[in-house]
């Protein structure tokens, strides 16, 4: 089964493209700034406003001009992130724009970008906005409040009163699809569009396997006892910075009872969640009022959901 255009790089468990990304992150050449002033004259730069938007062409299309036609370079606070390398050796990097003269006549966000640009692009757009929040919100440190400045091309900071390191983080997060054997156990929250249904997330606590975190997830949320669960796939989810874990988990066919953490939760047979698949995507126009409206395709939660009725399918065709 394929995962389609994979926005944000997820894959299923051991798939051939499981260890492959957008960009090699070249680790090596972020303590070496000869290397990095080097590549940037011809280097790509993802330009970022300071809402987290990419600068775009009037058609909405990613507008990473080079280097040498941008003014800073790679360096300390407020210069270019090193992103990496693609496929041909040359350089990434991301950069505020507030900080060039450059333009452009439009400004994308993430969700847009991972829905319309190419795979390649959306990622190394997730990655930059990543970084980008992370920096902002770690100018100073947590140790003992003083000013942090950054090195390794912008992927370590180092307080200048401790010397105390931080670097980018990343929050685990579980997303499960829970079936009973013959249904799916799909939750809302209030926030959503009217019918949005989407599988079962929440982030790891410390402490925990992943495992017991979607069988404690699944039973705070909606009161569904969870036996068994395995791994699928992941995803990075960078709103601001989650990595989505996701699994499939057998459970017994409790009635749901959700807490102040879901509108609702309940679960649906395999021809409804089939007929809501094939409703596409939906924008909140022409509603039907019937059944319930699905993740949207960037997410693994729509990729699980459509895992979940594959193999259903499968074993009743058994």
């Amino acid at each position: 089964m394929s995962t389609g255009a994979a926005p944000f790089a997820f894959v299923e468990a051991g798939a051939d493209a499981a260890c492959r990304a957008a960009l090699d992150r070249a680790d090596r050449l972020r303590d070496d700034p000869a290397a990095l002033t080097a590549l940037w004259l011809q280097a790509r730069v993802l330009l970022l406003d300071d809402k987290g938007h990419a600068l775009a062409d009037a058609d909405g299309n990613l507008r990473a001009p080079h280097g040498q036609d941008i003014s800073e370079g790679p360096g300390g606070v407020g210069a270019a992130v090193f992103l990496g390398l693609d496929a041909h050796g040359g350089g990434w990097f991301a950069l505020e724009a507030a900080l060039t003269a450059f333009d452009a006549p439009r400004r994308v966000d993430l969700r847009s970008a991972a829905a319309l640009w190419p795979a390649f692009e959306a990622s190394v757009f997730a990655q930059a906005r990543a970084l980008q929040h992370w920096r902002s919100r770690h100018r100073f440190c947590g140790v003992c409040g003083g000013e942090v400045t950054l090195s390794r091309g912008g992927w370590q900071g180092r307080c200048q009163r401790c010397g105390a390191e931080h670097y980018p983080r990343t929050d685990p997060a579980v997303i499960v699809a829970v079936s009973d054997g013959e249904r799916l156990l799909l939750g809302r929250q209030s926030a959503w569009p009217a019918r949005r249904y989407s599988v079962i997330a929440g982030f790891v606590e410390p402490g925990e396997t992943l495992e017991q975190t979607v069988a404690r997830e699944v039973l705070e949320e909606t009161g569904v006892r969870v036996r068994r669960c395995h791994y699928l796939a992941s995803q990075p989810w960078p709103f601001p910075g989650a990595l989505m874990l996701g699994f499939a988990a057998q459970a017994e066919p409790d009635v749901p009872q959700v807490s102040d953490e879901l509108e609702a939760a309940a679960w649906f047979t395999r021809e409804e969640v089939r007929a809501a698949c094939a409703r596409g995507e939906w924008d909140g126009a022409d509603d039907d009022g019937e059944g319930p409206v699905l993740s949207p395709s960037i997410s693994i939660s729509r990729w699980l959901i459509e895992h979940w009725l594959a193999a259903d399918a499968d074993r009743h065709a058994r």
